[in-house]
């Protein structure tokens, strides 16, 4: 099984403009990292054309499908029958958008078969990760 899963999902970018947009994004884990989600809006779907990618929690994704979750610049919640909100917010001002639950459900499935919960600390590399941040002091 590959270390990396992406998935293509649907989401509807709700703005300050009447009406909302559906834009295609990418949920993407690596079982490098095994507690962080990175979900990437691609450049039509960003006030400055670039592609945006955000990481956060995966178990902040996995409770946000069921009762509101977050409390700093991403916020996730269940909205109705059947979609979860996504709230990311930056000194720019706030995105949010809409991903039907049932696609985020298999994603962290997936997500979960690739690295159990409670297993993420079995994937980290600390001996790596230490060196690294400790490479540019010497």
């Amino acid at each position: 099984m590959s270390p990396v899963i992406e998935q293509a999902v649907q989401a509807r970018l709700v703005s300050s403009t009447p009406g909302t947009e559906t834009v295609s994004a990418t949920l993407r884990y690596d079982r490098a990292d095994p507690f962080a989600v990175r979900m990437a809006s691609p450049p039509d779907a960003t006030l400055e054309g670039t592609e945006v990618s955000w990481a956060f929690a995966r178990e902040l994704l996995e409770t946000g499908t069921d009762r509101q979750a977050g409390l700093g610049d991403v916020q996730v919640r269940p909205y109705g029958y059947g979609r979860t909100v996504l709230e990311f917010h930056a000194a720019e001002g706030t995105a949010m958008v809409h991903i039907r639950t049932a696609d985020l459900r298999r994603f962290l499935k997936r997500t979960h078969a690739l690295v159990p919960a409670g297993g993420e600390h079995l994937h980290l590399d600390v001996d790596h990760d230490l060196a690294e941040l400790l490479r540019d002091a010497l």
